[in-house]
Formats: C-alpha cells, sequence, structure tokens
C-alpha cells in the first residue's frame, strides 16, 4: 500500500488521491489550491456550482475556513467530530468560490477514519474530498470501486479496506439561526436535536446548495424503480427475467431474476452493503432494478433518501 507520506507529497504537487473515510471513498485535493481543486472538477464531471466538502484534522482548524462559528456549531462538532457530520458554516476570508460553488457558505467535517486522519495530519491542511466517483453515479466504499470508476484519472488511491458507514455523512446548515437538515445520514435529526436542544428545520429556497442533494444521485447506470413492499409480489410477476433484484424478502424457489439480493433488514448493515450491492446489481447484466422500498420509520431516513435519489422512474 502507498504510504502516508507519498500521499501527502502527492496533495502538495496539486494531484488527485482517494483516500477512505468512515462513510464513502474521497477524491482529495489541496483545499487551497484552486488548481487542484479544478481538477477533482475535470475528473468528477462535477458541475461548478456544486460544492465540495473540506476535510480537516480537527476541530483547532475550523478557524482557517469557517467564521461566525455559533454554539450550535461547535456543541455538534464537539460531540460527533471526528464522524460522519459535515457543518456547513459562513466561509472565512480567502476561501475560494471553486469550494463553496460560488456560496458564501462552506462544508467541513473531520472524518472518523484513522487512514483519512492520518494523511490530513501529514498533509496539515484542508483537504477538499466529494467522493471519488463519477458525478451522479454510486458512491465508492472500497478502493477497487475507486479504480473501478476513475481509473488513471487519480494520482494515487490509499486502501483502506470497506467503509464502515456505507453512505455519506450528515450535512447541517449552522450558518443561519435555526440549523437545518440538507441531507441525512448516520447522524439523525433526533441525535441533532437531542445535542442542540432544538431540532433541525428541513431545507427552504434559501437554504444551501450541498453535496448529494440533486434530484437524480448516487445512481446505477440500469434503470431502477422503487417498490413498495405492499406491491412486491404484484410488481415482479409484471417484470421481465431479465431483472436484478434486492429485497427483504428471500428468493422464490422458481424465479426468473438475473439477480437476487436479499438485503439485511438492520438500517445500519443496509446502509454499510447499499453502494456495493447497487454496483453487483448494475454490473450482473440485468436491463433493469427492482428495489424492495425501506420502511418509512426514522432510522431508515438516509438510505430512503439515497434511494429515493438513485432511483430512474
Amino acid at each position: 500500500m502507498p504510504s502516508i507520506k507519498e500521499a501527502a507529497a502527492i496533495l502538495r504537487r496539486g494531484g488527485l488521491v482517494a483516500f477512505p473515510t468512515e462513510t464513502v471513498y474521497g477524491l482529495g485535493a489541496d483545499a487551497s489550491n484552486p488548481a487542484a481543486v479544478a481538477r477533482i472538477y475535470a475528473v468528477k464531471g462535477r458541475p461548478q456550482n456544486h460544492p465540495v466538502i473540506v476535510h480537516i484534522a480537527d476541530i483547532g482548524q475550523l478557524d482557517r475556513w469557517a467564521r461566525e462559528i455559533s454554539t450550535h456549531a461547535a456543541k455538534l462538532a464537539a460531540r460527533f467530530w471526528p464522524g460522519p457530520l459535515t457543518l456547513v458554516l459562513r466561509r472565512a476570508t480567502g476561501v475560494g468560490d471553486e469550494l463553496t460553488g460560488g456560496q458564501e457558505t462552506i462544508g467541513l467535517r473531520v472524518p472518523g477514519h484513522a487512514v483519512a486522519l492520518d494523511l490530513l495530519r501529514e498533509f496539515g491542511g484542508g483537504i477538499a474530498a466529494p467522493s471519488a466517483n463519477r458525478f451522479g453515479r454510486i458512491s465508492p466504499t472500497s478502493a477497487q470501486h475507486v479504480l473501478d470508476d476513475l481509473g488513471s484519472d487519480v494520482d494515487l488511491i490509499l486502501d483502506g479496506g470497506s467503509c464502515e458507514i456505507g453512505i455519506e455523512s450528515t450535512i447541517v446548515d449552522v450558518s443561519r439561526g435555526t440549523p437545518v437538515l440538507l441531507r441525512p445520514g448516520r447522524i439523525r435529526a433526533e441525535d441533532i436535536a437531542e445535542t442542540i436542544g432544538v431540532a433541525p428545520a428541513s431545507p427552504d429556497a434559501d437554504a444551501p446548495r450541498a453535496s448529494g442533494t440533486l434530484e437524480s444521485h448516487y445512481a446505477p447506470r440500469r434503470p431502477m424503480r422503487l417498490v413498495a413492499s405492499s406491491d412486491w409480489h404484484l410488481r415482479l410477476r409484471s417484470e421481465p427475467a431479465s431483472r436484478g433484484v434486492m429485497s427483504f424478502q428471500s428468493r422464490p424457489a422458481v424465479d426468473p431474476s438475473a439477480i437476487w439480493i436479499q438485503a439485511p433488514a438492520d438500517p445500519d448493515r443496509y446502509g454499510h452493503n447499499l453502494y456495493a450491492n447497487l454496483r453487483t446489481l448494475e454490473t450482473s447484466g440485468c436491463e433493469r432494478i427492482l428495489v424492495e422500498e425501506p420502511p418509512a420509520s426514522p432510522e431508515w431516513t438516509a438510505i430512503r433518501d439515497r434511494l429515493m435519489r438513485a432511483r430512474s422512474e
């Protein structure tokens, strides 16, 4: 495996390094180097107005990237960092549009993964890092996924094994008065409310743009349909045999599906497996993908969010 020192040296030269976090693999560049950040956008095919998240080594680096750090922000950082929480704050002087999508806010987090933290400490600065895949496609949760997606477009891949959580971080806007939940994740709205004493609001027209919140995102390269559990058996009978299936139910004894994945009933395990399972389905040779819809309960909110954006019909 390439060394952390080698990876940090590549970042200092303006190169791109893919590295593991507890959520998904990130495509990293020196956040203080506009040309390096521009390479992220070019490699991913990412729209210029879609902001990236800057990863930092510890809370002490907040002042370099953000200003007006509220009590809410401080409490959330103290409880959940390192971890799967991105805070959106007003950007500090000198923070460029290439990081913020032209907005006055910036997303920051301290990742909860030993390899990511070692890299951040060795590098000594912020690392801009959206997911290490082509824009809008399934996020990578292993080094092989990064290689499959980006190949030689990335200068180095640090292999940290399979990501523990498997879906992207929770994003909370704390740049204004009431905190706003921009993207659900492992850290739930209830956890945020418990920490700061107020429930986060839903996004409104004035909410900042944030990573992974477009209507279509996380999408496989095959048409994908979400099917309610109550309609599952009827829908299954009407779909062609070339389908790929992900269901909470076991595969029937006689079933013509090209592939059938039985998903775990535990939301944390489901999230850990989600993107790997979607990749298995899209490469199975099936013509379309059917996914049984998860329950509409709070612990499934982040999973449902990703699936709703990944569907194509």
